[in-house]
């Protein structure tokens, strides 16, 4: 950054407006969002027409934003998840347009609401009260909840037919678990028909029902990368769109069937398509590079206002979110929520640069954890963002999920980094999204494999191709699985490093798999891992409290103390450990604990607490 002088540039980051999770009302002339104008997450509602945003909640909501909205079929109430401190053991409630708020469904495990039926009387519901993730029905006139589904494996996306008789999913009941298959069920969940989209060991998905109920808008990566189709229910055949040169996902019909839209991921850019159903023919938006989307998570939410209006979420490296309404038959748009910079410009932030590397998984600096043989040499997309600091101290930032992907948005905590005068390095690593289902597999059975040694040549490559980045300040910071890329650089690669930050990140594999969630002990572990009985040695070898002992930099370990996905477990496992091998804590590691959070979290004063955490301790180690 620049031009900004006199302000407290760390707080004003934070403070920073941010619109979350939109979704467009039964009769698309109003969206429900999370915004956080006043300082706190709030539910507005904002009319298209007018472009007036008003203010339904007034504390009632979560602090945190992570959750997305549904609306009521009535239009006269929005659903949203409510938990206790961010452990993601959501309740569903209802806020009406008259400001009450009721609890609707409450009980235990996580739940989260699939779909709103049409007859205004059936909420589908997702919930591990019973264990897994199974499917739901909650009629809202008796209060009644009725389990539908009882799969061993997490079922995901369900969403009701137009008439509210059937039911579509997705699950697996392969052997081979990296499957996923698309189901159609009556409503009660009876009468269970796979599709049989794809082939086994592939992934498929449900994304929305056709007008009439005939149709089905799915997903599929059977041909490597994921693709569009609508499956046609009464000659069970599926029709794919698009010539499958890039990575594309489905997301809702326009009104009269006749068109699809979805998204298309192109190196670091997500840009929205439309298909013409009659012709085949789809065409991207006319929008600016960089990343549009339908909402946050595929399939949360409504886009749709009529047939020739959509409204999407757009961003940049240097431009915040902002809500376009984009006119299909015009390909123009309009601003409906503007980005809020504050007291910045878009010249103060950092900007992206996209490039590649080749990679064999093998970088040049000694593994000290695991010794690897060479991998296939890939193609490895990076983003760097260069904060104008000479020399300028190099933060590498992996991402999270693992199933994530770094991307050409506006992320904050680089924002925050940059201020500081630290140049940041993203790394879409083996094992990232937006390349298709065989560079996604890459990662099974090999965490803390080649996908950390892609991370450790990118930042090589970065470090001897720029002169001005300082290779003797070196820091990697990540969060959640990038806060288990945290630890694993550090313990295998602990000569690359001067210091780390690993917030909210996984350490011990046995303990992480013993108690997370159902869902991600069989969806993240269980897939990516086998189980601790299955392959006991991979689960030790890769965990980084197994190599504690090769750790060479100050270390900061940050957790969530109501953490759920990665429980707070793994930091006082890893902190117990480092003192047993004689680490003074305080001076060799940095420990911290966060009250009131899980894992992590969008609300302005514990992002604030976290920002201040961090740039702490870079300006005291680094």
């Amino acid at each position: 950054m620049t031009s900004v002088e006199d302000i407290d540039v760390i707080e004003e980051l934070a403070r920073l407006p941010t619109l979350a999770h939109p979704t467009v009302s039964p009769d698309g002339s109003e969206v429900a969002l999370y915004y956080d104008g006043s300082g706190r997450n709030e539910l507005h509602v904002l009319d298209v027409a007018s472009g007036e945003l008003r203010q339904w909640s007034d504390g009632e909501v979560p602090r945190n934003a992570r959750w997305y909205l549904e609306w009521g079929a009535d239009g006269d109430r929005v659903f949203f998840h409510l938990d206790e401190g961010g452990n993601e053991q959501n309740d569903v409630h209802a806020l009406h347009r008259d400001g009450t708020v009721e609890p609707v469904v409450e009980m235990d495990g996580q739940v989260s609401v699939n779909d709103v039926g049409a007859d205004g009387e059936t909420l589908l519901l997702g919930s591990s009260r019973d264990g897994q993730m199974n499917v739901y029905s909650h009629d809202l006139t008796s209060g009644e909840t009725t389990k539908i589904t009882d799969y061993d494996r997490a079922v995901w996306t369900a969403d009701l037919s137009p008439d509210g008789d059937a039911v579509a999913y997705a699950t697996n009941e392969t052997d081979d678990y990296d499957n996923r298959d698309v189901y159609v069920a009556d409503a009660d969940g009876s009468n269970p028909r796979n599709l049989d989209i794809g082939e086994v060991g592939a992934e498929a998905t449900p994304a929305d029902w056709g007008p009439d109920g005939d149709r089905l808008l799915v997903g599929d990566n059977s041909e490597d990368l994921g693709r569009i189709g609508v499956y046609d229910l009464t000659s069970d055949d599926v029709r794919w769109l698009g010539d499958g040169e890039f990575e594309e996902a489905p997301t809702a019909f326009l009104p009269g069937g006749d068109r699809v839209v979805g998204t298309r991921d192109r190196d670091a850019v997500t840009v929205p398509v439309v298909y013409d159903l009659e012709t085949g023919e789809g065409r991207e938006f006319d929008i600016p590079d960089g990343v549009a989307t339908f909402g946050q998570y595929p399939g949360a939410g409504d886009p749709v206002v009529d047939e020739d209006h959509v409204v999407v979420t757009h961003t940049t490296p240097t431009k915040r979110p902002e809500l376009l309404l984009y006119d299909l038959a015009t390909d123009e748009y309009e601003t409906l929520v503007a980005a809020e910079h504050g007291p910045f410009d878009r010249a103060d932030f950092a900007d992206a640069e996209y490039f590649t590397v080749d990679s064999d998984g093998v970088p040049e600096t000694a593994a000290e954890a695991v010794d690897h043989d060479p991998s296939d040499e890939l193609e490895i997309g990076a983003l760097l963002y260069d904060s104008g600091e000479r020399p300028s101290p190099l933060v590498v930032n992996p991402h999270g999920g693992p199933r994530g992907r770094d991307s050409m948005r506006f992320d904050i905590y680089t924002q925050v980094l940059a201020a500081q005068g630290f140049s940041v390095l993203k790394v879409n690593y083996r094992g990232s999204t937006g390349r298709g289902r065989e560079f996604v597999e890459r990662l099974i059975e090999d965490w803390g494999g080649a996908e950390q040694g892609d991370v450790a040549i990118a930042a090589e490559d970065v470090l001897s191709e720029y002169d001005w980045l300082d290779d003797e300040r070196v820091v990697v910071f990540g969060g959640s699985y990038g806060g288990y890329s945290a630890y694993w650089q550090l313990v295998q690669y602990p000569d690359l490093y001067d210091a780390g930050v690993a917030w909210i990140g996984l350490t011990d594999l046995e303990d992480m798999f013993e108690n997370t969630m159902p869902h991600y002990r069989t969806e993240i572990m269980e897939k990516y891992m086998g189980t601790p009985e299955d392959n006991p040695d991979l689960y030790e070898q890769r965990s980084p409290v197994t190599h504690a002992d090769n750790l060479d930099a100050p270390l900061f370990v940050v957790h969530g103390v109501n953490d759920r996905r990665v429980p707070v477990s793994q930091a006082r496992i890893f902190r117990e450990r480092l003192e047993d091998l004689g680490y003074d804590a305080g001076e060799d590691f940095e420990y911290e604990e966060l009250g009131e959070e899980g894992h992590a979290s969008s609300d302005q004063e514990q992002k604030l607490r976290m920002f201040r955490m961090l740039t702490d301790f870079l300006d005291r180690r680094v």
